[in-house]
């Protein structure tokens, strides 16, 4: 029998974004939340998929037919049944042109589920794609299932409209606070903590001090430098967003393969990440992190001055040249330090840049959505899926919001044999060839997977944050005995 306790467990994030879940998102603290009332088809865990709605599935040859086995007896938090029929609904809802939206990107879902026959049979549910998609899980994974009893809400706007099928039920919701209670019936018991208090603190150094104290259980997004906290345990990981520079190649200098080349290969990331974060990121050596599917293993090449110089010699560059480069002030918040000491890095290949300063963030990827940068931006890439940073970024077909001009014919060879490659080790080589591929003709600059932390009241050493660097909150430790003390 699970062990529950009646003290609530509080959990300090940076941001409480409630928003409409069909809306796309890489966010942690976002997905915090919403992992926490919703349920979806299927989890990712450990670079698998396990059941979570869907208590099984198979996959057409040809990748374009799904079905999927609902689980039975599931109700939604207002006791309405979350049959085929719900969600078939979810999806269709999902795939509307109006929903998706993410940072500067609308309708990201419509492109993969947009024009699908879904079909719902009692428990079964069948889902016809209009092209082939052997990762459509890689979808799927944050497809969250709403209960079609508050879509008119949420449409309207209402985002307290909050009813899913997940491990918490939500108690009131308010800007800076949010209270959740266990859900008994959730299909996969085991949640440890009867209440759930999530509250707003932006500054990471309070939420490291309320940690200490014992105000709160659970601190997301802490400074990664942080020394031991007396009575708390401080779980380090790598997320796996990429810190990027994405690279016009539709028009000016860098056009040239060569100078992409030399650029990639004068760049000394280590360095970079001694100066500018202080060693809190890895190395990142292809358009992908370490943990996601289908990633190479392979370092990329460099840092070789000699061999850069030559290549922008070879390019008409022998006496260096002037890069435009679009720089915002946030996400990633080192974006301004990141471009000076890279720029001081390529200074040695005679490349100096001409930086445009950006406040309005959402203004600065609204106009890298419209294709309208200099020669290259700062930039950072979050989706765990492997197939759709290579569709929605890097295929010149897809032209998708983020792609700026690149095109290679190998690349594009890869992603359409990996469409229908439903074999998941030969789709992961295949990955891993356009892994390869990009390393030696790259569409972006790539730089490092940057460090995070997430405190835990208690001593937990067997606890660890999942690949995409999210809490879950049905994972979470029995927090019972510090909240016992913190509240009597």
């Amino acid at each position: 029998m699970t062990k529950t306790h009646a003290a609530p467990v509080t959990i300090a994030l940076p941001r409480l974004p409630l928003g409409d879940p069909h809306d796309c998102t890489d966010a942690n603290d976002e997905l915090t939340l919403y992992q926490t009332f919703y349920d979806t088809l299927v989890k990712r865990r450990d670079g698998a998929y396990h059941a979570q709605l869907a208590e099984s599935w198979t996959v057409s040859e040809d990748a374009r037919s799904w079905t999927f086995a609902i689980r039975p007896g599931v109700a939604f938090h207002d006791g309405t049944p979350c049959d085929a029929a719900a969600v078939a609904q979810s999806l269709e809802r999902m795939a509307r042109e109006d929903k998706g939206y993410t940072l500067g990107s609308p309708a990201v879902w419509r492109q993969y589920l947009g024009g699908a026959e879904l079909e719902a049979d009692g428990q079964m549910l069948t889902i016809r794609l209009t092209a082939p998609m052997a990762d459509l899980l890689d979808v799927l994974v944050q497809g969250f299932i709403v209960a079609p009893s508050v879509f008119d809400r949420l449409d309207a706007g209402d985002t307290t409209a909050i009813c899913g099928t997940g491990p918490y039920r939500v108690q009131s919701a308010g800007k800076d606070r949010v209270v959740a209670t266990r859900n008994p019936d959730h299909l996969a018991p085991g949640a440890k903590n009867e209440t759930l208090i999530f509250v707003l603190e932006t500054d990471a150094a309070e939420r490291a001090r309320m940690l200490a104290d014992g105000r709160v259980q659970v601190a997301n997004s802490l400074d990664p430098h942080l020394g031991d906290i007396e009575g708390a345990t401080l779980v380090r990981f790598t997320a796996p967003v990429a810190i990027i520079y994405l690279l016009n190649s539709a028009k000016g200098p860098l056009q040239d393969g060569r100078v992409r080349r030399a650029l990639s290969l004068a760049v000394d990331r280590e360095a970079l990440i001694d100066t500018v974060l202080d060693g809190a990121a890895d190395p990142l050596h292809g358009f992908v992190s370490p943990r996601h599917f289908g990633a190479g293993s392979d370092p990329v090449p460099g840092p070789d001055i000699a061999a850069a110089r030559a290549l922008l010699a070879e390019a008409g560059h022998a006496d260096g040249l002037t890069l435009t480069l679009d720089c915002p002030t946030r996400l990633p918040d080192e974006a301004q330090k990141l471009t000076n000491d890279l720029g001081a890095q390529l200074s040695a290949i005679g490349v100096r840049f001409d930086v445009r300063i950006h406040k309005d963030r959402e203004a600065y990827a609204h106009m890298v959505r419209r294709k309208e940068i200099g020669d290259l931006c700062v930039f950072d890439s979050s989706p765990m899926s492997t197939f759709r940073v290579l569709y929605e970024k890097i295929d010149s077909r897809t032209a998708g919001a983020w792609w700026q001009g690149y095109r290679n014919e190998a690349i594009e060879a890869l992603i359409d044999q990996g469409r229908v490659t439903t074999d998941t080790q030969a789709r992961a080589a295949l990955y891993r060839k356009a892994y390869a591929e990009l390393q030696g003709d790259p569409a972006w600059l790539t730089l490092y997977n940057p460090h995070r932390a997430v405190g835990l009241r208690g001593d937990h050493p067997g606890f660890r944050m999942r690949e995409d660097g999210v809490i879950d909150v049905a994972d979470l430790p029995d927090f019972s005995s510090d909240t016992e003390t913190a509240h009597g």
